[in-house]
């Protein structure tokens, strides 16, 4: 469905002086917060003033996920939540989960507007008839389907955390069995490396230190109007010459699309930090099998291999999905071991969760909801005992922590290069520099505690 005529502006002129206050919930991955922030400067025109979402905003935009059926029930809260805050308010609710099932969405108490996935960068245009309160003889839905041919829209964000999050990627051609994201956010597209160079100097003009690079599936970086242009490779290499980003962090890449060149390159770089977060989704060839995953095992040892070789303090992450039709007890259990002996630093563990038009529906054995609980706790436990074997590897050793505005009960954090988080007293000089430590103990909770080494030069 088209969107609304240019005409409503200038009416509104006058009326959107008196709309102040809009607030952002964002669901996902750091690819929609990338998204929100930039889609809440572009209401800055309208004189919209971003504030949290407990101070009565006029306007809620909800950017919602739809990887499990969790987000897409955290969505139903929001909105609930949203209008007791202010009865009044416009919701309007974008993302995945309002491009896979916008009718449904629709449908909630409260909605005012849903966006699909294009129309979410025109939320600025679009809301205006909402504004003018003449919204009942308007459409609540403009989501249009996914095509072959969706823009490419460059988003940030800013101010949000002291890391910014630069999406350089979006849509992913990879038809995974258990995953509804190509369908929401349609094929991979990319901006071109010249473009991400020019929006890197914007960000370092605001003083920002670290970039995480974000994307859907960032190492398939290069496509540009259907066409391969250039390649993710080509992206970090031109980023590690530039000047004005003390640091870049990948935010996550398969490990068929971490090539050994990339490893080694890394393993040498100026900017880029050690630290991999590779989805493995099965320790067992027999289920990547049945997840349409474009590797084995055998690869994902080759590649962690490879890191710990040239870059031994590297910290590894890894995601891995449970309970996915046809893993059985035994196959689990090799995921289980083969994770067991990985020499890995944490786990971002999600239990299977049944999509609509996805190839795993019609897959069986199911796994039901009591083993898939089992089998999560069993790893997030694992996880803990990773994270914490791999922060006792890093005691007496030194790092340079990028420390967060955060302050809580007296004291901030920050994480280092290789993603050791860090705790220290709170000093407000301290916020957004990158400062040397020594790692001395591990407190109660798993934090790491240490020394500065320096603080004379605040940068």
């Amino acid at each position: 469905m088209a969107g609304f005529p240019a005409i409503f502006v200038l009416p509104l002129c006058s009326y959107l002086r008196g709309m102040k206050k809009v607030a952002f919930y964002t669901l996902g991955c750091k690819l929609n917060f990338a998204e929100s922030s930039s889609i809440a400067r572009s209401l800055q025109p309208l004189d919209f003033e971003r504030v949290e979402f407990q101070e009565t905003p006029d306007l809620f935009v909800i950017n919602t996920c739809s990887v499990t059926e969790q987000a897409d029930k955290k969505c139903k809260k929001v909105v609930r939540e949203a209008k007791k805050i202010n009865p009044n308010s416009i919701v309007v609710v974008i993302g995945c989960y309002a491009q896979l099932k916008p009718e449904e969405i629709s449908a909630i108490p409260g909605v005012d507007l849903v966006l699909g996935a294009n129309e979410k960068f025109q939320v600025a245009s679009l809301i205006l008839p909402y504004l003018s309160r003449t919204e009942k003889s308007l459409p609540k839905l403009i989501a249009s389907e996914i095509r072959y041919d969706l823009d490419y829209h460059a988003s940030y964000s800013v101010n949000d955390r002291t890391r910014t999050f630069l999406k350089v990627q979006d849509g992913c051609d990879y038809p995974c069995s258990y995953c509804t994201i190509p369908l929401a956010r349609g094929q991979s597209r990319s901006d071109s490396i010249d473009k991400v160079l020019a929006l890197v100097d914007e960000i370092s003009a605001k003083g920002v230190k670290e970039i995480v690079l974000t994307g859907v599936n960032i190492g398939d970086f290069g496509i540009q109007q259907g066409t391969r242009k250039e390649s993710f490779f080509e992206l970090i290499q031109a980023l590690d010459k530039h000047e004005g980003i003390d640091r870049y962090r990948i935010s996550s890449i398969e490990p068929n699309l971490l090539h050994p060149e990339m490893i080694q390159f890394l393993g040498n770089s100026k900017r880029f930090v050690p630290h991999f977060h590779i989805p493995l989704q099965s320790g067992s060839n027999s289920v990547l099998r049945l997840m349409k995953r474009r590797y084995q095992r055998e690869l994902y040892v080759d590649r962690v291999r490879m890191i710990r070789q040239q870059m031994p303090q590297a910290c590894i992450g890894v995601d891995v999905i449970v309970g996915h039709p046809g893993e059985t007890d035994e196959l689990f259990l090799e995921t289980y071991s083969f994770l067991q002996e990985l020499d890995i630093a944490y786990l971002h563990v999600f239990p299977y969760s049944e999509r609509p038009n996805t190839f795993a529906v019609d897959m069986k054995p199911k796994v039901d909801g009591a083993k898939k609980s089992e089998r999560s706790k069993m790893l997030h436990i694992l996880s803990e005992k990773k994270r914490r074997e791999f922060y006792e590897s890093q005691l007496g050793r030194t790092g340079h922590v990028l420390f967060e505005e955060s302050n809580s009960d007296g004291m901030m954090e920050g994480f280092s290069e290789n993603y050791v988080r860090f705790v220290t007293e709170y000093d407000p000089l301290l916020v957004n520099t990158i400062q040397p430590v020594r790692y001395k103990s591990i407190s109660e909770i798993g934090d790491v505690l240490g020394e500065i080494l320096i603080t004379s030069a605040f940068a």
